[in-house]
């Protein structure tokens, strides 16, 4: 089976409309003006794949390359912006709580789809063969731009302590680079993707947590 190039641009889209959302809605909580919520927004969406490209050589990074991307989240992170801004009783509104239901699982496929993008793109340049690097790679362009979020706006990366979120990704990584052994990369991408999408979203729904240590 062969994925249609369309088809993951529309899932890479999903996913970047989601994270962007995500940082936006921290900048929104965190008082932030009108740039400061553009910033995060824009550097929780593009900022995963820009710290894998600068790992791997691929200079400039494909944000600036190929700023399409850049561009969707500027786009939504602007959408919610002046919707909050015209309707602030939105924020503590029923309807919030629908909305982050949306996102989360929308959230979910982009991790999956930027999770095995970022080994894909790990292979294209020719690291095949290193499986821990493309590893590193497909992780870390699903998280990394979740972590350049948090540390900017003051708190613990969320992948450090919240659903197993990391752990996900780790996860779908692992089984992609498994796959693509025995089958076809297309087939490979898929199921791994896939299994991101339902760790995140079982995560979610059950409130799945790694033990910690309580220091009470």
């Amino acid at each position: 089976m062969q994925l249609q190039p369309n088809i993951i641009f529309i899932v890479e889209i999903i996913g970047t409309i989601a994270f962007a959302s995500s940082g936006a809605m921290v900048a929104v909580r965190k008082r932030l003006d009108l740039f400061g919520i553009i910033v995060l927004g824009v550097i929780t969406a593009v900022g995963g794949g820009m710290l894998r490209d600068l790992m791997i050589g691929n200079i400039p990074p494909n944000m600036f390359r190929n700023p399409v991307y850049v561009l969707a989240a500027f786009l939504t992170v602007l959408v919610l912006f002046l919707l909050f801004r015209c309707r602030p009783t939105l924020l503590g509104s029923r309807y919030i709580e629908g909305y982050e239901k949306i996102m989360n699982i929308l959230d979910a496929i982009g991790l999956g789809a930027f999770t095995v993008i970022g080994i894909d793109t790990g292979v294209e340049a020719g690291y095949g063969d290193y499986h821990f690097l493309i590893i590193f790679l497909g992780v870390i362009t699903g998280i990394g731009g979740g972590i350049l979020r948090d540390i900017m706006a003051g708190e613990t990366p969320y992948v450090l302590k919240k659903h197993i979120y990391a752990c996900a990704s780790i996860a779908g990584a692992c089984l992609y680079v498994i796959l693509l052994q025995v089958t076809r990369s297309d087939s490979a991408m898929i199921g791994s993707a896939l299994l991101v999408v339902a760790i995140r979203i079982l995560a979610s729904h059950f409130r799945w947590d790694l033990p910690g240590i309580n220091m009470e």
